[in-house]
């Protein structure tokens, strides 16, 4: 069982606070929470410096100044640093009563570090709740962790000797708490007590029950919109380097947990002390020290949270007291079990009413008297203050039901004293006696008895009790403490209600006709049947940008007849904007939780109380107009979202159409003032894609024009730049979605063009002549729509982006531009069929267009530095296309346009160029691309050099630069194919192409010398290919081990489709290999051997005819066993490889 979280109704929020002057206000939390202090009362000296303590200081040992009284501190020094009195259990009353004032005013919470008599709950939670539960012992470890840090906050006291230990000849400190110690050293950092103050003593028990706010410090401290009023005796220490720090003592061994750094967070905030001093230490043997700052508590390593979660957390939590909490003069108790996600709230007072003594209850007479004490000082300010009277009187009749004319005749006299002054008031209504709950506020209990509830400990570990079952005597229940996250979580009830009481007194004749609140308003459902798609937008958006002109010229109208100028009125048009910051914000929630139904929902109703609120208002302030663009943008991001994800569309359909109770009654209030249909248009929920892209992209606009038209661009920036990074991202959307479908079209057409030319080939086979067949060539007129509606999106993305100097987003739209021009090349390509096929006009047009996108993409970015990745990408995407067109110039040269020599001409530019964007040297994911890349164009570079060789007749010189430029990329794509291990084909190929080349080049020699020397360096090229045909080994190796363990079926899928290896190409070349390794094998002979006759060999020849002659009769008789499989002919081509390179080890040759 944890400890009770909290009694008297209130937020659990911890209170320790700084040491500003008194009245000084500070400001700390950093940018996500807001959070202020006034200092109210201060009975604190100046702050004394703490004293660094040496390293290796033992606090073991008490101090010689340990529990007495500081003359740096004056007498609040033993409050502040503990003593051995036990604090009383509402303090927090007696704060209450001293600053009656701020009591229903400025303070929704009042706190103190302890709040509630821990026994008495503890044996009322056993009794009445759950009777298994069994209290826990407090450990030794617990008192002499009290001990220590009492002994510490006393070492630290800058002052003389205030350091020095006691002599000591016992070793007491080292076996843990004895009797005594544990009585004042165990809770000597906790506040003082408190004392009943003489004016109401009458009751006997009320002198124990400690109602004197004894507190250092009373602060008025206000985190985010949440008043509390705070009691702390934090030590705070200053002077020097610090002017104001807070103590802390760690157990150098145990890690700082979440809950832990949360307590510092807020004790530092509330007090609103800038730094955080932690002395770390080892068994009581000081370490080190280490300064923090407040901020960056909730970014400690261990105890990193999120400051936004708390502030909604607190939010939450308060919200639902204040819905919960509805009837006046109770007690209730926040009750959470450790381990358990389930929070309950308990009436305290109807449950104790329901056992034999009445008065068992101790938080009875102190709920009494503060509902006393506050009546009688709005009784003193009724003339200022008459509105008030209805709750004065609610507060004295709950005050009489709560008292015992036999305990507290005097109070009871005074209560009916005042009642008489205000008999002639009628009885409020119920509705505004609920909103004046008085209720205490805890934040964390701590007990000083010697038991204490099971709890989490430091590391977070948790006790095995578990919620009592069927739990029928809690008011309320939060089943889960995830849900507080969720901002303003319990608030729609107080909104309501507020609505309700507005609508209920207006009076008018013929009003309209009452709705039925049990009848949901529907949600309107498009789909693509009935919407009018995109161009109907148009006509929406306009009609909705006229009304808000006429907004701002001061129109307004009301259905319902209320009075502008009214309290109804005004009150209503508060109502209502609240209601819609709050739905604003719930979709906000939903959208982060991915609830993009229910976020589009909430969004609706939002825009829904913002168009009542505009058809009630007579102008709009500026932040009603912002606050319209925040909606209109997050509206925006959701229909993005729901299009992004059109596979769960049916739950988020369900979401949609789901209405509570609340949203029913808030959604009839507002159709009395207004039809709400201003921003359907926006809201709806479509099934067409299109449609809902288009939706999100005109509600981006709209937040635009809405800042442009009013005025407030440049005072809201931020807003600005937000809205336009969303416009651009958007139009990049719809035109992506453009392209694709303009590439599915094209695909489709592509197809079906496919389909013609077999039909053709068919007809051309059964006739002679095809002169009547005809096959449509033209690109189509949608792919043309597309491309131009494509484009428009592009370039206007384009413009918003550069508008914000967003050169990252900027540049991925040129290159996405880019890419819609090698889609519009590809189409003009594929409209050629197949004949006579030539590299058009138009595919040049558009490639060179796409080549000037993404070179502007690249002065966008301007370096590498600015976004690496986009940089990245944008090279390849250029040097794809590079490569993409000259490819096409090379395999489908425009002969008829150009000559050769030109065309060869700009092939080698474009490989060139697309060399130089191909980075193959920086190593990432696209690294064996760019490599296999780069090898494929020194390829082709060689192999177009090789045939300009073979075709070139007269020119030696450029015979010899074609040679020299062949034998230089052929050797460069070699290289780069080695430094790939899944391309031994390619490889293959260039190794057989430089054969040829070799051939080519013996074919011109004379000398037997100069052809012996070129075949030899033929042979050599082959032997280097024994990598290659190792790799292919050892797939169709992986290949037959894998089809042996599979059965027979799923065998031959197997074999039909190696996963990376083409079997018809491996047969291909090694048919093809084997040719020309018989050839050059037979040449060589023949010419070691006409040579040994001639001149007689050397050893090293002879050698190297005999290896050559055993070779080549190996290779005869394999190539003439048709039964070997591919592998059995890989594998032998492996072994003659090997044995050809071992006799041409020293051999010259041609590499």
């Amino acid at each position: 069982m944890e400890e009770p979280c909290g009694a008297g109704a209130a937020a659990p929020l911890r209170g320790d606070a700084e040491e500003p002057k008194q009245g000084s206000v500070l400001f700390l939390g950093g940018n996500e929470v807001k959070s202020s202090a006034v200092v109210k009362y201060s009975s604190a000296p100046p702050q004394a410096a703490f004293a660094r303590l040496q390293e290796k200081t033992d606090l073991k040992l008490p101090p010689a100044n340990w529990l007495r009284e500081s003359a740096k501190l004056g007498p609040a020094g033993t409050t502040i640093l503990g003593n051995s009195k036990k604090s009383k259990p509402f303090s927090s009353f007696g704060m209450a009563y001293d600053f009656i004032d701020s009591v229903g005013n400025d303070v929704d919470v009042v706190s103190d570090s302890e709040t509630g008599d821990w026994t008495w709950l503890k044996e009322f939670y056993q009794r009445l709740i759950d009777q298994k539960w069994q209290r826990k012992k407090k450990s030794k470890e617990h008192w002499y962790q009290k001990a220590i840090l009492s002994k510490f906050l006393y070492y630290s006291i800058n002052g003389d000797g205030a350091a020095q230990p006691v002599p000591s000849t016992s070793k007491q400190h080292q076996e843990g708490p004895v009797a005594g110690e544990s009585d004042e050293a165990g809770r000597a950092s906790w506040p003082a007590p408190f004392e009943m103050p003489s004016s109401l003593s009458e009751d006997p028990g009320a002198s124990n029950q400690g109602l004197k706010n004894d507190f250092v410090r009373n602060i008025l401290w206000t985190f985010e919109d949440i008043h509390m009023l705070v009691g702390s005796n934090m030590p705070i220490f200053g002077g020097g380097r610090y002017p104001a720090v807070s103590l802390r003592l760690r157990d150098n061994n145990k890690p700082i947990n979440v809950l832990t750094g949360i307590d510092y967070w807020l004790d530092n905030l509330i007090c609103n002390v800038p730094e955080l001093v932690m002395c770390f230490h080892v068994n009581g043997i000081v370490q080190k020290y280490e300064m923090i700052k407040t901020e960056d508590i909730p970014n400690l390593e261990n105890s990193n949270f999120s400051t936004k979660v708390i502030k909604d957390i607190a939010q939450n939590i308060l919200s639902f007291l204040k819905s919960n909490c509805t009837k006046e003069g109770h007690t209730y108790w926040l009750f959470k079990a450790s381990g358990s996600d389930i929070v309950k709230l308990y009436d305290l007072t109807t449950l104790c009413e329901e056992t034999e003594d009445k008065y068992q209850n101790p938080f009875t007479m102190p709920v009494a008297i503060l509902l006393y004490k506050v009546a009688c000082n709005m009784m003193l300010k009724k003339n200022q203050n008459k509105k008030h009277y209805g709750t004065i009187r609610t507060l004295l009749l709950n005050c009489l039901k709560l008292l015992d004319n036999g305990r507290h005749p005097q109070i009871i006299a005074s209560a009916n004293y005042m009642l008489s002054e205000l008999f002639q008031l009628d009885e409020p209504k119920k509705e505004d006696s609920a909103d004046f709950p008085i209720n205490g506020n805890s934040d964390e209990s701590y007990s000083e008895e010697e038991e204490e509830m099971p709890d989490s400990d430091e590391n977070g570990s948790y006790s095995n009790s578990s919620d009592p079952p069927d739990d029928n005597k809690a008011v309320a229940i939060i089943k889960s403490v995830g849900e507080l996250s969720v901002p303003e979580k319990y608030k729609s009830v107080h909104r309501i209600r507020g609505l309700k009481s507005v609508d209920s007194s207006v009076k008018k004749e013929g009003d309209l006709p009452a709705a039925d609140p049990s009848t949901p308003i529907p949600l309107k459902y498009e789909d693509e049947s009935t919407s009018g798609g995109p161009e109907s937008l148009e006509k929406q958006m306009a009609l909705f940008l006229d009304k808000m002109g006429s907004f701002q010229k001061g129109k307004h109208c009301s259905q319902s007849g209320m009075i502008p100028g009214s309290w109804q009125y005004k009150m209503k048009l508060q109502l209502i904007l609240k209601s819609s910051r709050a739905y604003y914000v719930l979709s906000d929630a939903a959208m982060i939780l991915q609830k993009y139904g229910r976020a589009l929902r909430y969004i609706k109703l939002a825009l829904q109380c913002h168009d009542t609120y505009c058809c009630l208002c007579g102008s709009m302030l500026p932040e009603v107009l912002v606050f319209l663009c925040q909606c209109l943008t997050l509206c925006g991001d959701i229909q993005l979202m729901l299009a992004q994800n059109a596979n769960n569309r049916a739950a988020y359909l369900e979401e949609y159409n789901y209405q509570t109770k609340e949203d029913q009654e808030i959604l009839h209030s507002l159709h009395r003032e207004s039809r709400c249909q201003v921003f359907a248009w926006a809201t709806d929920l479509s099934t067409d894609l299109e449609y809902q892209l288009s939706v999100s992209c005109k509600c981006y606009e709209a937040a635009y024009e809405i800042l442009l038209f009013s005025n407030l661009k440049s005072q809201n920036p931020e807003q600005h730049i937000q809205v336009l990074k969303r416009m651009g991202n958007i139009r990049n959307e719809i035109g992506v979605f453009y392209m694709n479908q303009a590439a599915a079209v094209q695909t489709e057409r592509v197809g079906n063009m496919n389909k013609q030319q077999l039909n053709l080939n068919r007809r051309i086979a059964s006739v002679k002549s095809a002169c009547e067949v005809f096959v449509s060539k033209n690109v189509s007129t949608t792919e043309q729509q597309l491309w131009k509606k494509s484009f428009s999106c592009f370039e206007e993305g384009i413009q918003n982006f550069e508008s914000i100097d967003d050169a990252t987003n900027a540049a991925l739209l040129l290159c996405n531009t880019g890419r819609l021009m090698r889609i519009c090349a590809q189409a003009h390509c594929a409209a050629e069929g197949d004949f006579k096929r030539e590299f058009s006009p138009e595919e040049a047009l558009y490639y060179n267009k796409a080549i000037d996108y993404y070179l502007k993409a690249l002065r966008s970015l301007g370096k590498r530095d600015v976004h690496p990745a986009v940089w990245d990408s944008v090279n390849w995407e250029l040097s794809t296309t590079y490569f993409t067109m000259a490819t096409l110039q090379q395999d489908y040269a425009p002969l008829s346009r150009k000559a050769q020599e030109q065309i060869e001409k700009e092939v080698s530019e474009a490989m060139m160029k697309s060399l130089k964007y191909c980075d193959v040297d920086t190593v990432s994911e696209r690294q064996p691309l760019c490599q296999y890349r780069a090898a494929t164009i020194h390829h082709r570079l060689a192999s177009m050099y090789h045939s300009c060789l073979r075709n070139q007749v007269g020119d030696e010189h450029l015979r010899k630069q074609h040679r020299v430029l062949a034998d230089l990329h052929y050797s460069k794509a070699v290289r780069l194919f080695q430094l790939l291990k899944d391309a031994p084909c390619e490889f293959l190929r260039v190794q057989l192409e430089r054969v040829a080349f070799a051939e080519f080049q013996m074919a011109s020699q004379n000398s037997s010398a100069g052809k012996l020397k070129t075949l030899s360096g033929a042979l050599d090229i082959m032997t280097k290919t024994k990598g290659a045909f190792q790799l292919i080994r050892k797939e169709l190796l992986a290949e037959t081990e894998q089809i042996k363990d599979k059965s027979p079926a799923e065998s031959v899928s197997v074999s039909d489709s190696s996963a990376g290896l083409n079997k018809e190409e491996v047969l291909k070349l090694l048919g093809i290999f084997e040719s020309r390794m018989s050839f050059l094998l037979l040449q060589s002979i023949k010419l070691l051997t006409s040579s040994k006759k001639k001149i007689g060999g050397s050893n090293e020849e002879e050698a190297i005819l005999k290896t050559n002659k055993q070779v080549y009769s190996l290779l005869l008789r394999a190539t003439a066993n048709k039964g070997l499989s591919l592998l059995e002919r890989t594998e032998l081509m492996v072994s003659l490889l090997e044995q050809l390179a071992a006799r041409s080890q020293g051999s010259p040759g041609l590499h």
